[in-house]
């Protein structure tokens, strides 16, 4: 299914959420005019490496980022990897991939680098000091 967040449409796999496509509508909707920090769906994560990653990416708060080798060290994995299974993010903005950054820029997303700054500005985040 599509989302549109500010502006911009963002492919979600459904099938790994439990609840009817209104209802993940209405919370991404509740979560762009600033009335949803956190989503209340049910998450049916890949029982693989991604997986692992996604379930990090849910434990970072709104406001909030890590960087790709954070991540990496805590799954005792490589940076490239992480940046490898946000990639593979089957459910972004809900899953909130673009919380991950890089040292000293933002790095990839795949609603391109614009909407992760927006998104990023929506939460409150200090974004990373670009050289």
């Amino acid at each position: 299914m599509h989302v549109q967040v500010f502006g911009r449409q963002r492919e979600i796999d459904e099938s790994r959420i439990d609840a009817d496509p209104e209802t993940i509508r209405e919370q991404v909707r509740a979560y762009e005019a600033g009335e949803r920090g956190t989503f209340d769906l049910e998450i049916e994560f890949p029982d693989d490496f991604t997986g692992r990653v996604m379930r990090a990416m849910t434990a970072i708060p709104a406001g909030e980022t890590r960087t790709y080798g954070k991540i990496a060290s805590d799954l005792e994995s490589a940076p490239i990897a992480v940046g490898q299974a946000c990639g593979r993010n089957p459910i972004p903005v809900i899953v909130p991939c673009h919380r991950i950054v890089g040292v000293d820029s933002l790095v990839g997303y795949g609603g391109g680098l614009e909407l992760k700054r927006q998104l990023l500005e929506h939460e409150g985040a200090a974004l990373p000091s670009e050289p």
